[in-house]
């Protein structure tokens, strides 16, 4: 089994930067990718940006050139900087981890979510 252990979010104000960290533990065979999701009041569950095993890169394209992400493959661990944020930015932001507990079992396993606000 593997669980996510999310940290970071909270409220700032336009313009401001957060940093999300996010960290897998438990039983890990192998990882696939890792990243952030976001959900927004009233919208669908929209990729943010991940990153594969290879440290392949994938961006929505409302927040290229703003967010950045990272990860520590040794330690199972995803960073993402929030930086130029924007009141549009708002929502809860949920870690997801892609991978395989053994040879054969696949797994994909959703954090706890954290909150964003971005208001004055």
């Amino acid at each position: 089994q593997v669980q996510l252990v999310e940290s970071g979010g909270g409220l700032v104000q336009p313009g401001g930067s957060l940093r999300l960290s996010c960290g897998a533990s438990g039983t890990i065979f192998a990882t696939i990718a890792m990243g952030y999701y976001r959900q927004a009041p009233g919208k669908e569950r929209e990729l943010v940006a991940s990153v594969n095993r290879g440290g392949g890169i994938s961006y929505a394209d409302s927040v290229k050139g703003r967010f950045t992400i990272s990860r520590v493959n040794a330690m199972n661990q995803v960073f993402l900087q929030m930086n130029s944020l924007k009141p549009e930015d708002t929502a809860v932001y949920y870690c997801n981890f892609r991978g395989y507990s053994d040879y054969k079992n696949h797994l994909e396993v959703w954090g706890q979510g954290t909150l964003v606000t971005v208001s004055s």
